[in-house]
């Protein structure tokens, strides 16, 4: 990292652990005292990064992956399902709209080709010390809201206060009392002081990353952050709200304004002059308006579509691109999750016992093309994803949490679940229904006269899912049917998704098990990891909807923020992998490897793309020429 190091005035303060000291000890000690005390080597730089140095030095004109000479102009379209009622992406209440997150920025910006870094965006320089124990952010003075007022220490105060106050509860619930104290220091340099026993590493990158409101414009018309509301926050990014019709379309304006327009990390971004999301019910009506023009660059998510539904005529005549894009993501957590609040699901013999139904092989052919690959990590496709048995480094994590009671021997000779290897030539697999019968007769689930099973108490074995998504229809009826075969009382029902928020979402959690996302924290997880899978927020987040809880792995999320290395934080994950597959909490389904893209042809992107992101809404620009001729012959509205 390229820094300026400057040496800070003043004393450490010194804290005594008197604990077993011997008396010459302490005399010592305390001796030690009256000597001058050793300077703080405070670092001063444009950014920071997790582990290392930062790969762009503080002169840095533009990232690496844009074209900084890309013309600005012209819209692009995509769609969204469902509808949508507010523009507040913060709060539980309402269906916030598509990009509605789009107006706020924050001091400091990741980039879409390092998950470590994060460099000055609202600030000029950041100073901190070694331990990372608090952050001074030298804020610059030439940014501006949208509507032209400046921006000071002061909104970034309010923010946090406010974010602090009443943000979303899995929030609050992680990252209140990590914050000792913020202070406007003057006008531009605000301070973070973290409260001693926090794990430090990420503490800089945290308090930098609240999105800033204007505190003026919230107070004077007496906004709500914990309200839906059809009216933006007031916030200084690149785009403004153009117009918008409730339910059906938004359209957001590129802001000729804007403040950053000639920062570096926005050179060769910002792109479009605008950006509309049309709104659809369902993907087949969002297909069919994507051939007829209604919008121009999808993301396509289901197989069997890429595999036979772009044969059309636009796509022949090169007027539509298909593109296949690598994506450097470790796999998305797609599973299904056990609503562990449910007595049915207490026993983690039945969660193992209902994943050997899912056939992922057959549900391969026979559904998706074979273009899908299976999930057997949280962490898959990436290096932190556990394999066999653990590695010297994992049991070193795990023993200690054994010796305390809070795991099974287990855990230390067993190799680590993977997803159940099934036949691809039929749905039912007969080798897994019987050992799956065996789980549930083993845990006091039986099957009675009408093939259902219940246990002691004659209670059914029910497991009722829900979904807003009509395409997860073949793949859930065919896993309903196994469940079926098995016994269980299964089914799975299309619901709204107003309806899915609410039932979905704290404090309801009305569901018996849901298709979702598990939480995995990216390629270098952090402190959002207690969001999902920490005790303290079991019943009040919506990234803990399953309602997972558990002491060993509280203590093991405490170390993924504690690592101080790579090669350590990985080691962590690989533990912490470990034993959430062994409680058999999810069902892993399967993830897609690429990036599935088709788009009218009048967009170009920079020839090398970055592996974190597509990019289309921020590096990618528009063709005026090309658009022109697609429009002369009519391919396009």
């Amino acid at each position: 990292m390229r820094t300026d190091k400057q040496v800070a005035a003043g004393a450490r303060s010194v804290r005594l652990d008197y604990g077993p000291l011997l008396a010459g000890a302490l005399v010592a000690a305390l001796g030690a005292l009256a000597l001058p005390a050793r300077a703080e080597t405070i670092i001063k730089s444009h950014g920071i990064s997790t582990f290392g140095d930062l790969a762009l030095p503080a002169d840095f004109t533009h990232l690496p992956y844009v074209n900084p000479d890309a013309p600005k102009g012209g819209e692009i379209s995509q769609w969204a399902p469902g509808s949508f009622d507010s523009f507040n992406p913060y709060a539980i209440a309402g269906n916030s709209a598509a990009l509605s997150s789009i107006f706020y920025e924050s001091i400091l910006s990741g980039t879409l080709d390092d998950v470590s870094a994060a460099y000055c965006l609202l600030c000029e320089t950041m100073e901190y010390p070694e331990d990372r124990s608090w952050v001074i952010f030298n804020l610059r003075k030439d940014v501006k809201f949208s509507d032209g007022t400046p921006f000071t220490a002061e909104d970034v105060l309010f923010s946090y206060e406010l974010f602090r106050d009443k943000g979303i509860p899995e929030f609050r619930a992680v990252a209140n009392g990590k914050f000792q104290s913020v202070e406007v220091l003057d006008p531009y340099r605000i301070k973070f002081t973290f409260t001693p026993g926090t794990p430090f590493r990420d503490m800089p990158a945290q308090a930098g990353s609240t999105p800033i409101f204007s505190k003026k414009h919230y107070i004077e018309n007496n906004r709500d952050l914990e309200k839906s509301s059809l009216e933006p926050f007031l916030g200084t990014g690149p785009y403004v709200l153009e117009s918008f019709k409730p339910g059906q379309q938004v359209i957001y304006a590129r802001d000729p304004d804007y403040w950053g327009e000639k920062h570096p990390l926005n050179v060769g971004q910002n792109n479009f002059d605008r950006i509309r999301i049309e709104y659809f019910g369902d993907d087949n009506a969002a297909m069919e308006a994507f051939k007829a023009g209604v919008y121009t660059f999808r993301n396509e998510s289901l197989p069997k579509r890429w595999a036979t539904d772009y044969d059309f005529p636009a796509v022949q005549s090169g007027d539509i691109v298909k593109e296949v894009i690598p994506s450097g993501n470790i796999a998305g957590g797609q599973s299904i999750i056990f609503n562990l609040r449910r007595p049915q699901f207490q026993d983690p013999r039945v969660r193992q016992a209902l994943g050997l139904m899912f056939n992922f092989e057959w549900s391969n052919k026979a559904l998706f093309y074979g273009l899908f690959q299976r999930i057997n990590s949280i962490w898959e496709n990436s290096e932190m994803a556990a394999t066999g048995t653990p590695t010297p480094e994992e049991l070193a994590l795990l023993k200690p949490l054994v010796d305390e009671g809070l795991l099974p021997a287990s855990i230390l000779t067993d190799e680590v679940p993977m997803g159940s290897v099934s036949s691809e030539a039929n749905n039912l697999d007969r080798k897994n229904l019987r050992r799956a019968s065996a789980l549930l007769d083993e845990a006091g689930w039986t099957v009675g006269d009408d093939g259902i099973r219940r246990n002691a108490q004659g209670q059914k074995l029910r497991m009722q899912m829900v979904h807003s998504r009509t395409d997860l229809l073949p793949v859930m009826n065919a896993y309903v049917e196994n469940l079926r075969a098995l016994g269980v009382d299964a089914s799975f029902d299309i619901i709204d998704d107003p309806q899915l928020q609410e039932r979905a979402s704290p404090p309801n959690f009305d569901f018996d098990a849901l298709p979702t996302t598990v939480v995995n924290g990216g390629p270098e997880p952090g402190g959002i990891l207690k969001q999902a899978w920490a005790s303290v927020a079991k019943d009040n987040s919506s990234r803990n909807r399953m309602g997972y809880a558990n002491p060993a792995v509280d203590k093991l999320l405490d170390l993924v923020e504690a690592a101080e290395s790579r090669a350590e934080l990985t080691s962590v994950i690989k533990a912490l992998d470990r034993v959430l597959r062994s409680e058999y909490v999810i069902v892993p389904r399967y993830y897609k490897r690429d990036n599935w893209v088709a788009y009218y042809n009048m967009y170009e992107h920079p020839e090398t793309l970055p592996p974190y992101a597509v990019g289309e809404l921020s590096i990618w620009w528009y063709n005026a020429e090309k658009a022109e001729a697609l429009k002369a012959k009519g391919a396009l509205k």
